[in-house]
């Protein structure tokens, strides 16, 4: 479970130029307007619209863009029709990636995401080739410092947590996907601030590899990331201390 958090901070640790802000908040515009879309646009009564909206602000983007965002969800103003679709593949040591993607063309998406497996010396699968490794889940990262162990793990379970561990930090909350929105409302009654809450897809088992092949992934998986139409990239590359070291 605790991999692709890891990736992420990792990630964090570099520095944010205004380019990746600005892709940042591209991905999260169409993740807005798919929720709004869905579910429609009061974030009171659609869980996913919430999230999204929660990531927004934490990527400090205007409320204005992300009224917008909603409004071209909604139809009530004109935009792009984006469509969810998934890719699947194996990174250089057999690694496999499981990619999110939000996208209004997938000709120029599908061609992107292979042309990046085939010259980092990977293999594009069919659909289900390497989905079956993950499992769809919620997670919510709250820092560790300002809470009781026993106390927090009593409140998550008690709305439908399935697990809680502490991570550096921090502690990671796993959920069922369809518990999310009542450990999220069980923590914002109980005035405990969530440094992030995401649905991810977590590998049910992960691969080590040497130093340069997880340098190899590691570069594919930020060139996936790059793309435009990309959500997220989601791998089964084990982080221990040694890859961890090796990608820092």
């Amino acid at each position: 479970m605790a991999g692709h958090n890891k990736w992420s901070k990792i990630k964090r640790q570099k520095a944010v130029t205004d380019a990746r802000r600005s892709k940042a908040w591209a991905r999260i515009t169409r993740d807005i307007m798919v929720a709004a879309r869905e579910g429609g646009g009061d974030v009171g009564m659609n869980a996913r619209l919430a999230l999204s909206v929660e990531k927004a602000k934490s990527e400090n983007m205007p409320k204005d863009n992300i009224e917008r965002a909603i409004k071209r969800g909604t139809g009530e103003i004109q935009g792009s029709d984006y469509v969810e679709m998934t890719y699947e593949g194996y990174a250089p040591g057999g690694i496999a990636l499981f990619i999110d993607a939000l996208t209004d063309n997938t000709n120029r998406t599908v061609a992107d995401v292979r042309a990046l497996f085939s010259k980092a010396g990977g293999s594009m699968g069919q659909s289900g080739s390497v989905a079956f490794q993950f499992d769809r889940k919620g997670v919510f990262e709250i820092p560790a410092a300002e809470h009781s162990e026993e106390d927090l793990f009593l409140l998550v379970v008690d709305a439908g947590a399935e697990n809680l561990e502490l991570e550096g930090e921090q502690f990671i909350v796993t959920t069922p996907v369809e518990a999310f929105g009542d450990v999220q409302a069980a923590l914002e009654e109980a005035g405990i601030e969530v440094a992030e809450a995401s649905l991810q897809r977590i590998p049910n088992t992960t691969t080590p590899v040497d130093a340069v092949t997880a340098q190899k992934v590691a570069a594919l998986i930020e060139k996936l990331e790059d793309l435009q139409d990309v959500q997220a990239v989601y791998s089964t590359l084990e982080f221990d201390e040694a890859t961890i070291s090796a990608l820092s």
